[in-house]
């Protein structure tokens, strides 16, 4: 089979429908219209195996049912395409509803802690940032070797962390059995679940998008969804709440879950990341034990 050139070529293929049109919304991502009516997404992967691996990702957040997540149609080493989500308003009842939603898909669980995906890689992404799904059983360890330690090695390589200010963070790593709260089993984690991945649909549903799936703390999906901001937050949480109560001191671990993200950040985008993470840092090694 000849390799998909375009946008249209891969819906097409994917779809089993002709399609009629294309309609650009960033460099990556292409709005096609198909001869039936309908209009799907299609998404060039950034890296080799970038498609594949988000196919996996939505696939297994869909396994669950719980969360909604665009159709996957197809995917392969170039092209992902999916069903076009409609806009709508962000509102406080589909806000408690989707913390209900999350906490049900965080409750399905996972393998381990960095299992990949059904049919994912063990060298992902999260963003344009590789990301490597290693198993581990104890999540401390795990999150240090397999989250953190990489991405803050990453920045003192392009030097927008300072050998010096890398120790705050590598002191943060050796408490980590004593900061990250209870021990909890995996669970099954969007794993970039910030906002811009969060859309708002006219059905009156959050819709995820974008997901680094993998089994991970349940508390680092909700930190990072605090990270960049996101609409009703509170009525989330407190959905979340509901259905998952989580444990006691889940606010005071926060920036600890956010120094993953941070650092990926601080790599991907420089200093003011890469700040941001040492002051989160320092305030964890403020926190008793």
């Amino acid at each position: 089979m000849s390799p998909t050139t375009s946008p249209s070529a891969a819906a097409a293929r994917f779809t089993g429908r002709p399609a009629t049109g294309e309609r650009p919304l960033s460099g990556a991502l292409t709005e096609v219209t198909l001869d039936d009516g309908r209009t799907v997404v299609v998404k060039r992967g950034d890296g080799t195996g970038a498609a594949r691996a988000e196919a996996a990702g939505l696939r297994w957040l869909a396994g669950a049912h719980t969360v909604r997540v665009p159709v996957v149609h197809g995917a392969d080493e170039s092209w992902l395409v999916t069903d076009r989500v409609g806009r709508g308003p962000a509102s406080t009842r589909a806000a408690f509803r989707f913390g209900r939603e999350l906490a049900a898909l965080h409750a399905t669980g996972a393998p381990a802690f960095g299992a990949a995906p059904p049919g994912g890689p063990e060298d992902a992404f999260i963003g344009l940032a590789p990301m490597r799904n290693v198993t581990g059983d104890d999540w401390p360890r795990w999150y240090a070797e397999h989250r953190v330690l990489p991405y803050l090695r990453g920045a003192v390589d392009a030097g927008v962390v300072r050998s010096g200010e890398a120790a705050d963070v590598e002191r943060v790593c050796e408490r980590l059995p004593e900061l990250a709260g209870p021990a909890e089993p995996p669970a099954r984690l969007h794993g970039d679940l910030w906002n811009g991945n969060v859309l708002w649909g006219d059905d009156g549903h959050v819709h995820l998008i974008d997901p680094a799936a993998h089994g991970g703390h349940r508390e680092t999906d909700l930190a990072m969804l605090s990270l960049f901001g996101c609409p009703h937050l509170d009525r989330i949480l407190e959905g979340y709440q509901e259905t998952a109560p989580l444990a006691e001191g889940w606010a005071g671990r926060v920036g600890v879950h956010q120094l993953f993200p941070l650092l990926v950040h601080a790599v991907l985008f420089g200093r003011g990341y890469a700040e941001q993470a040492l002051t989160v840092a320092r305030a964890a090694l403020r926190r008793p034990g």
